[in-house]
């Protein structure tokens, strides 16, 4: 069923609702766990394009680039409440700005040459882990007591803006374990990691938008690999949604929704993987 068809049928409230739900959950994701609403909103996208008809080939793409874009809105509004109560380190976002740029360069080139195919199992791969390291890993296990300096401490940034870049996140779901797992305080890598959001969506999507410019079999309303109805309905409602995940991100033991967000994301990676691989269980 092609896209114009669905929406004729009156699928497109079907796909609007989705859409909305996608902000909502990614809003109270994105400001209260500090693992990035994309991790959420990119397979709810994959798979509201897919109901409706959207080509395999620029679905996976699609979803990337518009979580970018909504991304931008989320994470200046989830930074700001975290700022206000002293969670953002300044000094290390200063140092990690330029490095983190090179990696969204690279990510955005990456992901604009990928297969569709060849993106979702990059993504099922990365979020595999990061449903695991919510599950299972208690944040004050440690492999170091500082983060790495010297080309260590730009290659990890480099390498965290990169990846979240080719999944269509904002930095949280790579930057906040990785930053624990170096000692850093739990409650400061998430304020700091909302600001990753900023440094990586910006320019991440002007390169989603490059990089779709005159792809053909596209939805409705794309600007290259941004659909801006999926960004004009999610983004607000991301928006005004943030600043409540992070008042509970600093109010509620979180155990529980960990497990909840780590279920949700261990299904829908394994989702996005069979489909990569082109695996039918029923």
């Amino acid at each position: 069923m092609g896209f114009y068809t669905a929406a004729a049928g009156g699928e497109l409230g079907i796909f609007a609702l989705g859409l909305i739900m996608a902000g909502v959950v990614g809003g109270l994701v994105g400001g209260m766990l500090g693992v990035g609403g994309g991790i959420v909103i990119v397979p709810v996208l994959y798979h509201v394009l897919d109901l409706m008809g959207v080509d395999p080939n620029v679905r996976m793409h699609i979803a990337v680039g518009t979580s970018l874009a909504t991304i931008i809105p989320t994470s200046i509004s989830s930074m700001r409440s975290h700022d206000k109560k002293g969670a953002v380190d300044r000094d290390l976002l200063k140092r990690w700005l330029w490095p983190m740029l090179a990696g969204v360069v690279v990510g955005s080139v990456l992901a604009g040459f990928a297969r569709g195919q060849a993106l979702s199992l990059f993504f099922a791969i990365v979020a595999l882990p990061v449903a695991l390291y919510l599950a299972f890993v208690n944040e004050a296990r440690r492999i170091s007591d500082h983060l790495p300096t010297g080309i260590g401490g730009a290659l990890l940034p480099a390498g965290i803006s990169g990846v979240s870049t080719m999944m269509g996140i904002g930095g949280g779901t790579i930057g906040v374990p990785i930053m624990t797992l170096f000692g850093y305080p739990i409650h400061r890598a998430v304020g700091t990691a909302s600001a990753f959001g900023a440094i990586i969506s910006i320019p991440g999507t002007i390169g989603a938008i490059w990089a779709g410019w005159g792809a053909t079999h596209l939805p409705p309303y794309s600007l290259g690999y941004v659909n801006l109805l999926g960004f004009i309905l999610i983004a607000p409602v991301s928006y005004f949604v943030a600043p409540l995940g992070a008042q509970i991100a600093h109010s509620t033991d979180k155990r529980s929704l960990r497990m909840m967000f780590a279920f949700f994301i261990f299904i829908t990676a394994v989702k996005m993987l069979l489909d990569a691989l082109d695996i039918r269980l029923f």
